[in-house]
């Protein structure tokens, strides 16, 4: 079976065809479609070398200019193709931090394409920001097989004001934190379309702003605050209430410390003992030994997440142990730990913090594992301390000795606190403003496409749903007019996981914008042994090239007959 090119996208789509006659029945939308704005003009670039001689605007300084032939880019493990192009580095807004005393600038770095397909393309990046990730673009899922770049995109990506080598201690510096939030999207958009237009003698036809986990909230925070600038946003596991996802990776801490059975060398619970390998690995079998055939077909992935949420119960479903903990079973103080993370974090008097998370088979997945063991004691008590209350809780110990002293009551409330020098909130400059209402985007022919993978362990999947539930609400229940939600079954924190992940949301969203082709599916495929990029978690049972239609929520994919390994033979259809 081949990798899944674009022409196979569409031929999912017409072979999918019947499940967009069920959209109206199905929650997805009743809307017939809206009039797409104009489509982009294609151009050439002018001249690299006359970028690094050209003024840069005010408070703006290009660092350099140069001409990149066709070839490769090095993204992290990974080398990614890129056409000819221009790459101008700089940065903008350079100070002196009044309460550190460091030095701050946004920094930045745009490919201009010499063949330019008249978009831009917003790359933001994840975690905490601080690096200037190579502006490339990604176009969604793991290890995917093309780039905005690559596409004829103009991209640009930045550090988002802070340097890595802070950490987190940015977030002492107020401005440092406005500009993480928001502010560094709202300074960048204007310069880069400005830089474009010096490139190719116009500005870009259209605009488009993508990026998952940070990126994904970045994306959210854009739909809302910048509705005006992006007619295309793709945010792929949207962490849109960051501050409050860091707090539950401490209430988890707090959960799992409880059953470790080990200590670290500093006397401190050792989290990696609270549940092996082969405990996860056994609760996500019995996952899917209870909710792996409600879809129509018993193939490894859990489609319909909420009716495997009435239907999938921990206490009974999973074996109690009676003695000697053996990877085949769980202490009732496991079962306990378990329950209360993937309820949602809360105080002392069951007042919900964050999201519950629902169970699904990619809780046996590394990426699982390293962040509710790993992150949630380390890169999570930094955020929190630094970052996400104010004023800070830095000067207390970090790592886990904060984690596990963080108290729900008095220390979860600083995430929604202000003071003098910290005059917005986390709360206030993490997440969009009003999340459930994107009037003003709708009003203007944007569209939104939310991707997120129900087995991801830090930001949940249920909250995703959650809000596009509200979304629906607020739009008089015509939200997928121009929004649109897709889990990934399976799928970890944007990659990874039992799951086909590997997929194409960019061009779909394109086509929405510029051709008015709302996505009734978008295929994805899986990367097992052989494939360009492998993912190791992809089961030996599959085809290594699995491929699979996503469904725009609350549809769910069906299995109609056929080839069990191809997306031609399921259906996008109610639950």
């Amino acid at each position: 079976m081949k990798t899944p090119t674009r022409s196979h996208l569409q031929l999912g789509a017409v072979a999918l065809a019947g499940a967009s006659l069920l959209a109206a029945c199905a929650g997805v939308g009743r809307t017939a479609p809206t009039a797409p704005l104009a489509a982009a003009r294609p151009g050439t670039l002018l001249s690299c070398s006359a970028l690094a001689a050209s003024a840069a605007p005010p408070g703006t300084l290009y660092t350099q200019a140069v001409a990149v032939p066709a070839g490769t880019v090095a993204l992290g493990n990974a080398s990614v193709p890129v056409p000819a192009h221009c790459l101008v580095q700089g940065r903008m807004n350079e100070r002196i931090g009044p309460v550190d005393g460091k030095r701050y600038a946004i920094g930045f770095e745009m490919r201009l394409p010499v063949a330019w397909n008249g978009r831009f393309f917003y790359q933001a990046n994840g975690g905490l920001d601080g690096v200037v990730v190579p502006a490339v673009g990604g176009i969604g899922g793991g290890a995917p097989v093309t780039n905005a770049l690559q596409m004829g995109f103009a991209v640009i990506s930045s550090d988002a004001g802070h340097p890595g080598s802070l950490g987190p201690a940015f977030g002492l510096d107020p401005q440092a934190r406005l500009d993480y939030g928001y502010n560094a999207v709202a300074q960048l958009t204007p310069m880069a379309r400005n830089l474009i237009a010096q490139a190719y003698g116009r500005g870009p036809d259209r605009s488009y702003f993508g990026g998952c986990s940070n990126g994904g909230r970045h994306a959210m925070v854009a739909a809302a605050r910048a509705s005006s600038q992006y007619d295309g946003i793709l945010a792929g596991d949207p962490g849109y209430n960051l501050p409050r996802a860091a707090v539950a990776q401490l209430y988890g801490a707090q959960q799992y410390a409880k059953v470790a059975t080990a200590a670290t060398p500093a006397g401190l619970p050792d989290l990696q003992s609270a549940f092996t390998p082969a405990e996860l690995q056994l609760v996500s079998d019995r996952v899917l030994a209870r909710c792996d055939a409600l879809d129509g077909l018993a193939d490894g992935i859990v489609s319909d997440v909420k009716a495997c949420q009435a239907n999938f119960d921990l206490q009974r479903d999973v074996p109690s142990c009676s003695g000697t903990r053996d990877g085949q079973c769980l202490t009732a103080a496991q079962k306990g730990a378990l329950a209360n993370v993937f309820t949602g974090a809360r105080d002392s008097a069951g007042k919900p913090i964050y999201s519950s998370f629902p169970f699904d088979a990619g809780i046996g997945g590394s990426n699982w594992r390293e962040w509710k063991f790993s992150s949630s004691q380390t890169r999570d008590p930094g955020a929190v301390g630094f970052i996400f209350t104010s004023p800070p809780l830095a000067t207390r110990p970090g790592g886990l000795a904060f984690a596990l002293g963080f108290d729900m009551d008095r220390d979860a409330p600083l995430i929604d606190a202000t003071d003098p020098v910290y005059r917005e909130s986390a709360m206030a400059f993490m997440s969009p403003p009003d999340a459930s209402k994107l009037t003003a985007l709708r009003d203007r022919g944007g569209k939104l496409i939310v991707y997120h993978g129900t087995s991801d362990p830090v930001f949940s999947s249920d909250d995703t749903a959650a809000w596009y539930e509200r979304l629906q609400s607020t739009h008089g229940g015509d939200a997928a007019a121009f929004a649109r939600y897709f889990p990934v079954p399976g799928m970890n924190h944007c990659a990874g996981g039992p799951a086909t992940d590997q997929f194409d949301m960019l061009s779909a969203l394109v086509d929405w914008v510029e051709q008015g082709r709302a996505p009734e599916s978008v295929v994805a495929s899986a990367r097992g042994p052989g494939t360009a990029s492998v993912n190791p978690e992809v089961p030996a049972s599959w085809s290594a090239r699995r491929t699979r239609p996503l469904c725009p929520y609350p549809q769910v994919a069906a299995y109609t007959g056929g080839d069990t390994e191809s997306a031609a033979s399921f259906a996008c259809r109610a639950p």
